[in-house]
């Protein structure tokens, strides 16, 4: 086992002759939930995409657990995508079974307990669902895996402020806690409560790698105040 779940080593990536991340230097610790912060186009999305092996780099190296994205890391990475890839005509039942199907460490007992306390029918298609209850089901799925490394990619946007909270306490309760979480999100105040570290992406670049209690401590302000501070928002 490597000391760090995720490594990145001058990782850059160019779409069009753009950086989308210009060469990124990161190390993140197992046993952590880090917020991974920055307005919208700074690069998030490919950072996670990159470590789930959905993207090559133009130049660098990532990796997860000592090893470069491919077959045997996508085996210890559950992975939320910023939108849903669900079959929506599947029924909540089929798609417990698809990931039981696909993944080892799936717990379809701990769905289905966590689907029934939403008084949800595990008989019913997605698409017949709320946006917000939706959501919540396609977190489920990602968070009942035994991962060591859950990627989500903004798992709290665009659903209302109770979807929130479910989605927040969701990703507290039900995680390995040997594992570590990478939440990506432009939303700091809803997230900042459960942040152990931070990282500030600002167009393509890290500004800011550091633990929340050493920010507060150190700049006498919320995360979410030294964002705005930062990106002017």
């Amino acid at each position: 086992m490597n000391d760090y779940i995720l490594e990145c080593k001058g990782l850059t990536k160019v779409y069009d002759r753009k950086k989308a991340l210009d060469v990124i230097d990161l190390r993140l610790e197992r046993g952590k939930i880090i917020g991974l912060l920055g307005p919208n186009g700074s690069g998030k999305t490919t950072l996670i995409k990159l470590a789930n092996g959905l993207l090559t780099p133009t130049e660098g190296k990532i990796y997860i657990d000592g090893k470069e994205p491919g077959i045997e890391t996508k085996k210890i990475i559950s992975y939320l995508p910023d939108k849903n890839a669900l079959n929506s005509g599947m029924k909540i039942s089929g798609l417990i079974k698809m990931f039981k199907d696909f993944y080892p460490d799936f717990r379809s007992d701990r769905a289905y307990n966590m689907i029934c306390a939403l008084d949800i029918d595990p008989e019913k298609r997605l698409k017949t669902l709320s946006k917000g209850n939706a959501e919540k089901i396609q977190l489920i799925l990602v968070m009942c895996r035994e991962a060591e490394l859950y990627l989500l990619d903004e798992p709290i946007g665009g659903v209302d402020p109770a979807a929130r909270d479910y989605i927040i306490s969701s990703i507290i309760n039900n995680y390995n806690p040997s594992a570590s979480v990478l939440i990506s999100t432009h939303l700091i105040a809803d997230v900042e409560k459960i942040l152990d570290d931070v990282i500030f992406l600002k167009e393509g670049k890290v500004v800011l790698h550091d633990t929340t209690d050493n920010i507060r401590d150190r700049e006498e302000k919320s995360v979410d105040q030294l964002f705005r501070e930062v990106f002017r928002c």
